[in-house]
């Protein structure tokens, strides 16, 4: 028997109380938006201001280069009003809906948004803890979820929150659960940031094996534009929404988001015979290079694996395997990518075709490119392949934990006269 079931055994043996939310904590406070209380990114700016962004769950709260600041007076207006202490929790209320954090110490250079509730729980009943991994479970979700407000942009009230309810076991019990799960979040934390560092080290090998410097090193490539290296370059087209064989059917319909430094095996259904006899779908073969032009994609890049078509804000590459390696290619837009992004316009940095089929691009022999491939692929693997090597592995660690978070979170209900020891 575990320490966990002979506590449950000796201190709950008859079943857990289920309180509301409401009857376990001290207040569900609320933040402040700027409107006439006070702007943000002021000149003299002391602090910044907390949204869902900033939410970082157990870790507490994390600034951003695009955070907003703020100054002294705006923290006091905030801290009026959220109060927020160590061991609240910050729930958010708008949009993505319980998004977390754990409030790690008293704040003194940031404040909340009006999306954001600060729950502050009564000690003597819950662990702060405790009631983070309770609202960060699916059980709760169920729970809150069946009160949202708003058809498109999701809302909880105050008063919907405060009633869900919440196994509320000996502390004790609530004090073995956490010790478990902060086992599970560390051990994800640890893989984690194991494939931070994998990912700076392939950024690293991959600069150095694509660097060739175009005056000091002729004599080992040859410098041709994207055009020269393409059999093909074509681009698609969006479908009327009543074409039932893109929406759903049997076209794969590959759209910018779905272009992100990935292999796009599948856009929400694999290819069929069906779909490969349409001849008026703007097919591009497999293989291609897919570079975004438009949209928070632009300059990313994707490899199709499967013949698929596109939207008109993807530039296809046809790469012409006697000139270069399709891979090898990928690999050098994929490196580029900020330089790609630089040359687009607008407020998303669009790029036209134009730019992309004039762009640079090194082209050793094709057996220096293979070699180059061959070294990526392996650090590919690891650090970006999501069927095998470290993502994999989080992506395991992460359903274990959720799994066991939802197991260990869930108690026999006590009935109504049952006493405890």
């Amino acid at each position: 028997m575990s320490k966990l079931e002979e506590l449950i055994k000796e201190k709950c043996p008859n079943g857990v109380k289920c309180l509301s939310l409401a009857e376990i904590v001290r207040a569900v406070n609320i933040g402040i938006n700027p409107r006439r209380f006070f702007k943000l990114n002021p000149d003299n700016a002391s602090g910044f201001y907390v949204t869902v962004r900033e939410l970082n769950g157990l870790k507490g709260v994390k600034r951003y280069e695009k955070t907003d600041t703020i100054n002294d007076e705006a923290i006091a207006i905030i801290g009026a009003r959220a109060n927020i202490e160590k061991g609240d929790i910050l729930f958010s209320n708008t949009g993505t809906v319980g998004k977390l954090a754990l409030v790690l110490e008293d704040p003194k250079n940031w404040g909340v948004n009006e999306g954001i509730y600060v729950i502050k729980p009564k000690f003597d009943m819950v662990l702060s803890k405790f009631l983070y991994y309770y609202l960060d479970s699916d059980i709760a979700y169920k729970d809150y979820s069946s009160k949202f407000t708003g058809s498109t942009l999701k809302h909880v009230t105050q008063a919907a929150l405060l009633s869900i309810k919440v196994p509320v076991p000996p502390l004790e019990v609530q004090n073995e659960i956490v010790q478990i799960l902060d086992n599970f979040a560390e051990l994800t934390a640890e893989l984690t940031a194991e494939l931070s560092n994998r990912k700076k080290q392939y950024e690293y090998y991959r600069d150095l094996l694509l660097n060739f410097d175009e005056n000091e090193q002729r004599e080992r490539v040859e410098w041709f534009t994207l055009a020269d290296v393409c059999m093909k370059i074509s681009s698609g087209g969006t479908p009327n929404r009543s074409r039932s064989d893109y929406y759903g059917g049997s076209i794969p319909w590959v759209r910018t988001q779905e272009v992100d430094f990935c292999d796009i095996e599948d856009v929400e259904m694999s290819i069929t015979d069906e779909g490969l006899k349409n001849s008026s779908a703007k097919w591009i073969p497999e293989n291609c290079v897919i570079v975004a032009m438009y949209g928070a994609t632009a300059g990313k890049s994707a490899i199709n694996k499967i013949p698929v078509t596109t939207n008109q804000a993807c530039c296809n590459l046809q790469v012409n395997e006697e000139i270069a390696m399709y891979k090898y290619v990928y690999y050098w837009v994929c490196r580029e990518y900020e330089n790609l992004k630089a040359l687009g316009q607008g407020s998303q940095n669009n790029i036209n075709a134009g730019v992309i089929k004039s762009y640079k691009i090194p082209i050793p022999s094709l057996e220096h490119q293979k070699y180059i491939v061959d070294m990526l692929d392996r650090f590919n693997v690891l650090t970006n392949d999501i069927s095998e090597g470290l993502p994999a592995e989080i992506e395991a660690r992460e359903k274990q934990y959720a799994y066991y978070r939802d197991k260990l979170l869930s108690f026999k209900e006590q009935k109504v006269g049952a006493i405890n020891a």
